[in-house]
């Protein structure tokens, strides 16, 4: 699950989940007045009593929290611990069956979430690399998923050992996927 960055996103968060995480460092630009906004405010929940440069929390989400986004770059808010994304105080489950993902999916609103599963392709030789890369609400740019509101994507890696040598694009040939432009990455 991906960040909540904008007011769309927290507007449809608020519609949809009670709580959500927050976490970073104290130390940069406009953090630590946001964190005593939320705290005056009474919504937020440290796991430390005396947060340190580093903390994490959980946040009550409310309409009157709405004023403060955008929020600070330096200060992230996301919903992967809350259902169907995970579970309050435990971290992410990175393994999910295809219903609670359906689930999650469901549920997404203008949300971003990229879900990547690693593995070997038949008929390759080498599956160090490959796998599966899901982005809803976001694009897949070299290295990381940037969000970009309703787009929807699947990106393949056959891994960078095999994905530019002649079995690499015979297998893509013989695998019949329709597939855009080869890109680096991943």
């Amino acid at each position: 699950m991906e960040p909540v960055t904008t007011a769309e996103q927290y507007a449809y968060a608020l519609s949809a989940f009670d709580t959500a995480r927050i976490y970073r460092n104290r130390g940069e630009p406009g953090v630590g007045l946001s964190l005593e906004e939320l705290r005056r405010r009474t919504v937020v929940t440290f796991d430390n009593d005396e947060p340190n440069s580093w903390f994490a929390g959980y946040v009550r989400l409310r309409p009157d929290l709405t004023d403060l986004w955008p929020l600070p770059a330096g200060l992230t808010l996301t919903l992967d611990s809350a259902s169907p994304f995970g579970d309050p105080y435990s971290e992410p489950d990175p393994d999910c069956t295809e219903g609670e993902l359906d689930h999650m999916v469901s549920v997404l609103g203008p949300l971003a979430l990229n879900a990547s599963w690693d593995y070997g392709w038949r008929g390759l030789a080498e599956s160090k690399d490959c796998g599966v890369q899901l982005c809803a609400n976001s694009v897949w740019t070299r290295q990381i998923a940037e969000p970009s509101p309703g787009e929807f994507g699947v990106w393949v890696s056959l891994g960078a050992r095999v994905a530019w040598t002649t079995a690499g694009e015979n297998w893509l040939r013989d695998s019949g996927l329709l597939l855009g432009e080869p890109q680096q990455g991943w």
